[in-house]
């Protein structure tokens, strides 16, 4: 099994290149399934329910997000109806929508998806510990036994955090896929027991940019700290950035690799 994952897409840039590339990318490298990290999609900040339904209009299967899901308020009622779109799942269980979720591949296999949300550097109210959360998760679900893959999408600051929750669900889940600093790490591998990781899969957005944003307001932000410019998405080409994940029959990684298409970065595929 063939598992593709896009980092964070940021404004129309980052969608529009998606919108271009992805169903190309998905049949020439033999992709059986998709998940897009989307929570900057909407003009940079969360996602609404009209991007969504684009992004599934294309072979796009799974859209997880991170600390902005809130920032567009038409998503919540969306997340009682759209079932294909996770928030964190680290979130009071009350808040609307699910964190994880069993998905059918093209063949029938069962993978499940978990979004979650770091703890460290992030501020955010009813945010339960991710690592207490996982726990939870993996004492319902077995690689091989109810789910043929798990993949787990970590929304995190900090690479440390990153990397310990992936060493401590290390031979049980398929893969550990960081986002959120928007920036693509060169530390993708494969632990001891078999679980894919990679500290940041990167953005899909113009990274002649600041993290996706305009790069004079953000630059104005900092010589000014008291003086908060609102901050505007950047227009240029984006760089679809992600990795492939590629599945044993036991469930977990037999490789990783890195996808950087179009933009400003060094190319790592062809269309």
């Amino acid at each position: 099994m063939r598992i593709l994952f896009l980092g964070d897409v940021v404004g129309r840039s980052g969608r529009k290149k998606i919108f271009s590339d992805i169903d190309k990318i998905v049949e020439k490298l033999n992709i059986d399934f998709t998940i897009v990290n989307a929570e900057n999609s909407a003009h940079g900040f969360g996602i609404n329910p009209s991007v969504a339904e684009k992004f599934f209009s294309h072979k796009i299967d799974v859209i997880t997000t991170g600390d902005h899901i809130w920032d567009q308020m038409t998503i919540k009622p969306y997340l009682k109806e759209e079932k294909r779109i996770l928030r964190p799942a680290n979130y009071n269980k009350f808040t609307e929508g699910e964190g994880y979720r069993v998905f059918k591949t093209k063949d029938n296999k069962k993978v499940l998806v978990v979004n979650l949300l770091g703890n460290l550097f992030i501020e955010r109210d009813n945010l339960e510990n991710p690592f207490t959360k996982i726990s939870e998760i993996l004492n319902e679900y077995k690689l091989g036994k109810n789910v043929d893959a798990i993949f787990i999408d970590i929304h995190a600051e900090a690479t440390s955090e990153k990397m310990s929750l992936a060493n401590y669900v290390d031979g049980k889940v398929s893969a550990v896929i960081g986002t959120h600093t928007h920036i693509p790490t060169s530390d993708g591998h494969i632990l001891p027991g078999g679980t894919a990781f990679q500290s940041d899969a990167g953005m899909c957005g113009d990274y002649d940019s600041s993290i996706g944003m305009n790069k004079t307001i953000s630059i104005s932000r900092f010589l000014n700290p008291g003086i908060k410019n609102h901050l505007t998405p950047s227009e240029g080409e984006a760089t679809i950035c992600g990795v492939i994940v590629d599945i044993a029959k036991d469930g977990l990684a037999s490789s990783i690799e890195q996808l950087q298409i179009g933009g400003k970065l060094k190319q790592t595929h062809k269309l």
